[in-house]
Formats: structure tokens, C-alpha cells, sequence
């Protein structure tokens, strides 16, 4: 992997799924589209599954588990494969483990004093999230000038419209968005257009 999860692609699709049988289609759909960095949400029973199913079978994916709110979420997602961990917010106790998992981590901000707090504990990769709400491209621009050591991935309510005044500031990484895997999509098995979606992604940042 990159030295960064942040530099993998430009944009982390953030995937919801139901049926984990449905995992590794739409993984192969989504690197196929140059999408390789796939943050599995842990928000459905079949998130576990799906993540085993993605790192055992998609060798070119780098699967990831978001929505990690607890150390026992941490322990499950590594043991079931993830690669990377991203979490909407983040406390000591979420950190230390995260930290202790061995692999990447993006742990969730949208204030300056929990950025600030992430940097005091040698954290400089982060999720700001949830970014439209929390003042999307303005704030994330004011904090760059004071702290510019700090990196994102906004996430929430990014689109594939707003996604390139994001990735045009200096301290972003990549966008994370669902625009590319639409649960009509999804549910329709249409992987074509997953693919179609995830490359026209892709290009945001040539």
C-alpha cells in the first residue's frame, strides 16, 4: 500500500451492503473503474462478510471498514480483513486501539480542537466528516493555512459535482461519496454502471 490511504485514489467509495453476496461483484466493478480503496460500512449485518469476502477474493481492492466506533469493532474488521479503518469521530479509547491495529487509520473530525488534539497524538491523516454539514470546502480551506500538517478525506454529502472544489485544497487526499455505487444499482446487480460511475470518478483527479 501508499504510504497514505488518503493517496490510493481520489475518491474512497463508501459502500452500504445488505447482502454480502454482493460484496465481491461490486468490489471488481469498482477497481475496474480505478476505484481500488473500498471503505465497507459497518452499518448491516453483512458488512463482515462482505469485508472477508472482498480481501480474500478481490486481491486488487484494498478493503476498508468504516462507521468503527469501538475497540471491538476494530479487532472484528482487521481479523475479517480490512486494510484501513475510518470512524465518524473518535476517543481515546477508539484511538488507542485503531492505533494498536496495525493497519492505516482515518479517524473522524469536524472541529479544529479534535484535529488539533489528532496532531498532539501524532495523527495527521483524518476524515472530516460530516463535511457539507461541517462547513464543507470553506472550513476545511481556513484550517490549511494554521494547520497544514493535517490531511482529510471529507466525507458527507460529497457529490460527484462538489467533489472537485474538495480535492482542489491542499490538504485533501481523496473524497469519500456513495454517488458511485446507488443502491438502485446495487440492488439491480447493474455492476456495468457501477463501473461506469466509479471511472467517471476515477477522473476527477487526471
Amino acid at each position: 500500500m501508499t504510504s497514505s490511504v488518503l493517496d490510493l485514489a481520489p475518491v474512497m467509495p463508501v459502500v452500504v451492503l445488505e447482502d454480502a453476496a454482493d460484496a465481491v461483484p461490486l468490489a471488481r466493478a469498482l477497481v475496474a473503474g480505478g476505484l481500488p480503496a473500498i471503505e465497507v460500512t459497518l452499518r448491516t449485518a453483512a458488512a463482515l462478510d462482505a469485508i472477508r469476502a472482498i480481501a480474500a477474493e478481490v486481491p486488487d481492492a484494498v478493503v476498508g471498514a468504516g462507521t468503527v466506533i469501538t475497540a471491538r469493532n476494530v479487532s472484528d474488521t482487521v481479523a475479517a480483513g480490512a486494510r484501513f479503518l475510518v470512524s465518524p469521530g473518535w476517543t481515546d479509547v477508539l484511538l488507542d486501539a485503531m492505533k494498536a491495529s496495525g493497519v492505516p487509520f482515518l479517524p473522524g473530525v469536524s472541529t479544529t480542537s479534535e484535529v488539533v488534539a489528532l496532531l498532539e497524538r501524532g495523527v495527521t491523516d483524518m476524515k472530516f466528516f460530516p463535511a457539507e454539514a461541517a462547513g464543507g470546502t470553506a472550513y476545511l480551506k481556513a484550517l490549511s493555512a494554521p494547520l497544514p500538517q493535517a490531511r482529510f478525506c471529507p466525507t458527507g454529502g460529497v457529490s460527484l459535482a462538489s467533489a472537485p472544489s474538495y480535492l482542489a485544497l491542499p490538504n485533501v487526499g481523496c473524497v469519500g461519496g456513495s454517488w458511485m455505487v446507488p443502491g438502485d444499482a446495487v440492488a439491480a446487480r447493474d455492476w456495468s454502471r457501477v463501473e461506469r460511475l466509479a471511472a467517471e470518478a476515477a477522473a476527477l483527479r487526471g
